[in-house]
């Protein structure tokens, strides 16, 4: 069902961090572009989240400097031992969800003022809301964006029994909201059944709506010139493979793993070394001795690049810099970097991880390969070494996939077609 055009709705998005209020994720980069695109949609988006972390301005100035969006800040205490991200399993399974209660009774009060037609919750963000709303106390629709589900071991295996234990509280809290949610976002078609499975709801209940990326802000970062000073900076020959990974160097995202798949790679195909080629590393994390160790066990000192945390102007950079884009997660949500990347016209190597499948089509714009296999990580690298001439056109298919389906435009017209389904809108 469209939205009708005369009548847009007004939306409260309950999101426990935002980019650039609070830091850089993809939860925080996904409610910054839900939120300003819908307003350019025509909504009118109430935004209820923490006080800010961090400089309130992005390089590009305030990105919700618009008539159409509102901020409510609701504190958010934490503890003293608690990273700045707020994304400890303590602090997520105790004092997110005690901010979570207070945010989602702020979105009630709201509704009951009029003010609001529809609640969206990015996770367990309104669950003050969804209580209200499974008791009948609360009359606007909520729609819950349930994210990676991290917490349920969903797109990675089972979670280690201590981890899985002190995650208990927040699955709780996440399945409540599913329970009275009127809809249930799936980000990508492949995790539909994901959703069903692990949130007991119905197939009915679920859409799909992908998280998007802003095709304009990506070009805008960098271009192919950018990227040349890049590979020039670093020495890195025009000719040379360069595979580029992006992400917190954290357990999930398996970069631990790509030492020994590049290790078996140049054992099996000595053209790589000819070739010549590096690995950039893009992120900060507490895994970052543990991946330094294993390359200097393979010897590939000299190859890899770890470049930490960089602004957004260098990431984009080095996007264009790269070949190939290499997402080696154990588990996934709907990965905005392997969005960004594609945008630059990148092929990409990725693990069959949560919605990764709905945007790397093995022998058209990349390869894929499970999560944890290392012998399928060095094949997909040995492949697109030994066939450099086709990765330009792999990119392009990147980027045309992207165009068609993970702008936003279209993704906010899609989320908007939702809401006024709930709403009844015709």
């Amino acid at each position: 069902m469209a939205a009708d055009a005369t009548r847009q709705p007004r939306v409260a998005v309950v999101s426990r961090a935002v980019l650039p209020l609070h830091g850089v994720g993809g939860l925080e980069r996904s409610t910054r572009d839900l939120v300003r695109h819908l307003a350019a949609a025509g909504a009118e988006v109430t935004l209820i989240t923490p006080p800010p972390r961090c400089e309130p301005l992005e390089a590009g100035g305030d990105p919700f400097a618009s008539r159409r969006i509102t901020i409510r800040h609701v504190p958010y205490i934490t503890f003293p031992f608690a990273n700045r991200r707020g994304t400890t399993v303590l602090d997520r399974s105790s004092a997110y969800l005690v901010w979570a209660r207070r945010a989602g009774r702020l979105a009630l009060s709201l509704v009951t003022d009029g003010q609001i037609d529809v609640v969206h919750s990015q996770g367990a963000a309104a669950l003050g809301y969804a209580k209200a709303r499974a008791a009948g106390t609360a009359r606007a629709p909520l729609v819950l964006n349930p994210h990676g589900l991290e917490e349920f071991g969903a797109t990675g295996g089972s979670l280690p029994p201590v981890k899985r234990l002190g995650y208990a509280p927040l699955r709780r809290a996440v399945r409540a909201c599913a329970r009275a949610a009127d809809c249930v976002i799936a980000t990508d078609h492949a995790l539909e059944p994901v959703i069903v499975r692990h949130l007991d709801v119905s197939p009915g209940r679920v859409r799909t709506v992908p998280n998007g990326i802003d095709l304009q802000e990506a070009s805008a970062f960098a271009g192919p010139a950018d990227g040349a000073i890049l590979r020039r900076r670093h020495r890195i020959a025009p000719a040379e493979l360069v595979l580029l990974s992006v992400g917190r160097l954290e357990a999930n995202k398996g970069f631990d793993l790509v030492p020994a798949a590049l290790a078996r790679a140049l054992a099996q195909a000595p053209s790589l070394a000819a070739l010549g080629w590096r690995w950039v590393l893009v992120g900060a994390g507490p895994l970052r001795g543990s991946i330094e160790a294993a390359v200097e066990t393979h010897g590939l000192d000299t190859h890899v690049v770890l470049t930490g945390r960089v602004d957004e102007r260098e990431l984009h950079a080095w996007y264009e810099a790269a070949s190939v884009f290499l997402h080696p997660t154990r588990y996934e949500g709907s990965s905005i970097v392997t969005l960004e990347a594609m945008s630059h016209r990148k092929p990409v190597i990725a693990t069959r991880a949560g919605g990764l499948p709905d945007k790397v089509r093995p022998d058209v714009n990349g390869w894929l390969v499970d999560p944890g296999d290392v012998p399928g990580l060095a094949a997909a690298i040995t492949d697109a070494a030994g066939h450099t001439g086709r990765l330009g056109k792999m990119g392009a298919r990147s980027r045309d996939i992207v165009e068609r389906e993970f702008g936003w435009t279209a993704v906010a017209a899609a989320q908007l077609a939702v809401y006024a389904e709930l709403l009844g809108w015709g």
